[in-house]
């Protein structure tokens, strides 16, 4: 099993502190943010991992290279448009194989892809937290609507009805590529990973969950994350706040 990691965006809303340097590599909790996914990934063991890059590029690559030196990194050039995108650059990476997909931004415990790499299924499967409850997973957060089988009947961010929380971490099969391609023919490049999901979901291939409730995981996209889940980091591993 190969592991994807998203690492490509501009990090906007945390300005001035992504000027002039990549949110991923921005220290939380005494470590660079992007350290978490990757060490989650490794920790579950799965060592195959690209990263793709986008906005400060250069310097994600180098800044991963110097302490994981065999990573894969991944271009995309569309970096604005659609996260899916990004998602669409690693087809050759992952070629024919199922992968895990995990988001740059998102600080994980190692038990979210243990957890979703030992539940058995075959088809694409997002793991989804029940009682998330901090504010940095809920206030930005994409919701989810879940049925009475485990398979996601809604997603988004604005759903009014839902019962589950988008940990950013998925098991996706190369279905999704033929997904993004139909629907960036259809729409153009501002497709989001919800989209697809939402697309395989109306065409036969819904998303299964996986329940991840409890364990640690958290969004940065504002100032107001960042301070929390760095305050949170820095007392679960003892650290001076």
């Amino acid at each position: 099993m190969k592991g994807v990691v998203l690492a490509a965006g501009d990090g906007g809303r945390l300005r001035p502190r992504t000027q002039f340097t990549s949110k991923v590599l921005l220290e939380v909790g005494g470590q660079p943010l992007i350290h978490y996914p990757i060490e989650a990934l490794r920790l579950a063991g799965i060592t195959d991992i690209a990263v793709v890059v986008g906005y400060l590029g250069d310097s994600v690559r180098n800044a991963l290279h110097a302490v994981y030196p065999r990573i894969t990194i991944i271009e995309n050039e569309q970096y604005e448009e659609g996260l899916a995108l990004s998602v669409l650059a690693a087809r050759s990476f992952v070629m024919d194989d199922p992968f895990v997909l995990c988001m740059g931004d998102h600080p994980i415990s190692p038990d979210i892809p243990r957890s979703v790499l030992s539940n058995g299924y075959t088809e694409c499967v997002l793991c989804v937290d029940w009682g998330a409850r901090l504010s940095c997973q809920v206030n930005d957060g994409t919701r989810v609507l879940v049925d009475s089988n485990g398979y996601i009947s809604a997603i988004g961010k604005r759903l009014d009805r839902w019962n589950a929380m988008d940990t950013g971490v998925f098991r996706m099969t190369t279905d999704v590529f033929t997904a993004i391609d139909h629907l960036v023919h259809r729409q153009g490049a501002s497709v989001s990973v919800s989209d697809v999901v939402r697309y395989l979901g109306l065409n036969g291939q819904p998303f299964a969950t996986c329940d991840v409730s409890g364990t640690f995981w958290g969004d940065v996209d504002t100032a107001e994350d960042y301070h929390s889940i760095d305050s949170l980091l820095r007392e679960k591993n003892g650290e001076p706040l």
